[in-house]
């Protein structure tokens, strides 16, 4: 050692400082890869992914190579600065200790915190070149490796840890909806949405969406044949359920478009609609959007009956309702003119008591609550314990409201004001 120049000594150190610079940058930015691109890369066929996703396959093999050359360089650097700190002060003490100093500041800032911060930031940049270095190199260093790693998984094994398995996990539905809205940015708005309303799907019920069943339009059996033929003609929907003298008696529901083909051949009767509909399909409240879609789907049908524990009708559901929560409210024609809550001059909207708490809130962009009754009414009397007189003002979750009319034991009508601003 004492026969090697003093300068082919300082270069021998900067070298191993920049090695150990690569050693430190190339693990920071294998470790930072997005995983899921990275697979996309390697499926695609870029060589760098490829390389890098089987050296992530074996993450004990690559760690073991990554910090079996740090810590061999950094020794080795150590070791370098104890020649050269004799070679110019001699066997000093205090020339060791400042030597010891300098080396380990040279190691942190161009060997480790430098490198290391630039591989998080830029990781496939430097991740996919690096591979092409490490794959060799843990081939030779692979008896090595195997032999550390004895003691590794010996140790890991003595501690009940198993990493693999942890690693493996898949994401869960709040960390899928996570990455969604990070990942805004990628694609347009309205597919973010939609995504979103997927996993919502999940925590959503039929009750949440159903027409109540004194919304529900239907026909009575015993009607005049007169009746009949002018709610058939002035039917906005495709299919209608019919009962006898009280809704909750249904009896099956009617396709219109045969009962407009009967209507053109001969009287339109309740004994003639009896013949022309289909049984009638019931859904259990409290079923999740997502499997109704999927019982729809099996059974081929696009409206449901929603019934209680008892049997009892609650409200019915289309298939409609249930896109509609993914993709939002699409027009159809219709003869009705739409009856979306108009705002009035001074700010405030009047809307009726029987609306759906997720319709205001999506319509209106309320904060209304979800984990109660679901509509407005309901809201209501839930939050007065009574039946309101018109004019009774509250405040529900900091949303000011009015009560206009009231009729039935119930809410008919509500002013909703706008919010005061925090002073």
């Amino acid at each position: 050692m004492d026969d090697i120049p003093l300068s082919v000594l300082i270069a021998a150190l900067i070298v191993f400082l920049l090695v150990s610079g690569f050693f430190s940058i190339a693990e920071t930015s294998m470790m930072a890869l997005n995983r899921y691109r990275l697979r996309h890369l390697a499926k695609v066929g870029h060589r760098g992914a490829r390389l890098a996703a089987q050296l992530l396959a074996r993450t004990d093999k690559l760690l073991g190579v990554v910090l079996l050359g740090n810590n061999l360089i950094n020794a080795a650097s150590a070791a370098l600065v104890t020649v050269i700190t004799f070679r110019f002060f001699g066997e000093s003490e205090w020339a060791l200790s400042i030597a010891t100093v300098t080396v380990t500041f040279f190691i942190l800032v161009f060997s480790e915190i430098t490198p290391k911060i630039v591989g998080a930031a830029y990781p496939e940049r430097i991740a996919f070149p690096a591979s092409y270095a490490l794959t060799p190199l843990l081939k030779l260093f692979t008896p090595v490796v195997w032999f550390v790693n004895l003691f590794v998984q010996a140790l890991l094994a003595m501690l009940r840890l198993k990493p693999g398995a942890e690693a493996a996990r898949p994401l869960g539905p709040e960390e899928l909806r996570t990455l969604v809205l990070e990942a805004g940015h990628y694609f347009p708005k309205k597919h973010q949405s939609i995504l979103l309303n997927l996993f919502d799907l999940e925590r959503i019920a039929v009750d949440d969406v159903m027409v109540p069943r004194h919304q529900i339009e239907a026909l009575d059996l015993n009607a005049s044949p007169e009746e009949l033929r002018r709610q058939i003609v002035l039917c906005r929907h495709t299919r209608l359920p019919v009962y006898r003298d009280r809704i909750e008696e249904v009896a099956g529901v009617v396709h219109i478009r045969k009962a407009l083909e009967l209507m053109g051949g001969q009287e339109v009767s309740g004994e003639s609609l009896g013949g022309i509909m289909a049984e009638p399909y019931f859904v259990p409240s409290g079923t999740l959007l997502l499997t109704q879609l999927h019982q729809f789907q099996e059974h081929r049908r696009r409206m449901g009956l929603v019934v209680d524990e008892y049997g009892e009708l609650l409200g019915l559901v289309t298939l409609e309702d249930i896109i509609e929560e993914i993709i939002g409210e699409f027009a159809s024609p219709s003869p009705v003119p739409s009856a979306l809550p108009a705002r009035q001059p001074d700010g405030s909207i009047v809307v009726e008591g029987a609306a759906l708490l997720r319709d205001l809130n999506r319509k209106l962009g309320l904060a209304l609550p979800l984990d109660g009754p679901k509509t407005l009414n309901g809201l209501i009397l839930e939050y007065l314990q009574e039946i309101p007189e018109p004019g009774t003002s509250l405040k529900i979750a900091g949303q000011p409201l009015e009560i206009l009319q009231t009729q039935d034991r119930a809410v008919k009508s509500v002013r909703i004001l706008p919010r005061t601003p925090p002073s």
